[in-house]
């Protein structure tokens, strides 16, 4: 019997409002997402899901992704300065709760700078208390 599973997230591109953290970890799940805006790549992850929450964050990826770089996905983007100082609050917006068992703490997000070139619409790499991750949304395609 095979032990790994694959969980698609949002497989029928219907709901718009979520923001998931998938963190690394050898869980034998593993994520699979549609991202890049019209580009419509796909990218999976092993690990586990977290929701997370920043009231505003959608509205201002969404001004990022889809206004800035018009939808079409970043692959092989060179991000300037100023994009990335752009993108990097928005993350750090993002509460991540993180429990150790017996007590829940809240945590900013923090774009993770040495996987930038990895970053694309509803794909961003992230670190978390837990460890690296990637911070995924609904694609806007």
């Amino acid at each position: 019997m095979n032990a790994r599973r694959f969980v698609f997230l949002d497989p029928d591109g219907m709901d718009d409002g979520w923001l998931y953290v998938v963190v690394e970890a050898p869980t034998g799940v593993f994520y699979q997402q549609q991202y890049g805006g019209t580009a419509c790549r796909q990218g999976q992850l092993e690990g586990y899901l977290v929701p997370v929450f920043g009231p505003d964050a959608l509205d201002a990826l969404g001004e990022l992704f889809v206004r800035h770089f018009r939808g079409a996905g970043t692959w092989n983007h060179r991000w300037s300065g100023d994009e990335v100082a752009t993108l990097r609050p928005i993350v750090a917006g993002i509460t991540f709760w993180a429990c150790d068992g017996v007590n829940d703490h809240p945590h900013d997000l923090r774009l993770d700078d040495a996987r930038i070139a990895e970053a694309d619409e509803a794909w961003i790499p992230v670190r978390t208390p837990d460890g690296p991750g990637v911070l995924m949304w609904s694609n806007s395609d």
